[in-house]
């Protein structure tokens, strides 16, 4: 019983510090693009370059909803 406990316990601080990891990567993520149409504003490459990174982004928050969902978050 107690090995069962254990084993919860420390699949929900995976899933938690996956979760950080999850915010860490979405911050950066749109740091780079905020970053990308400062240094490009003008240029018709812009949507070119940002366009993976949001794609990115919106499977970031896909799987960070699952977790919260998982985890009782919001």
């Amino acid at each position: 019983m107690m090995d069962s406990k254990n084993n919860l316990q420390k699949s929900t601080l995976e899933q938690f510090d996956n979760y950080k990891t999850l915010i860490s990567s979405e911050i950066e993520l749109i740091q780079r693009i905020l970053e990308i149409r400062q240094n490009f504003s003008g240029s018709d490459d812009v949507g070119r370059l940002i366009e993976p990174i949001m794609r990115r982004i919106i499977q970031i928050r896909s799987e960070k909803l699952v977790i919260e969902k998982s985890l009782c978050l919001f």
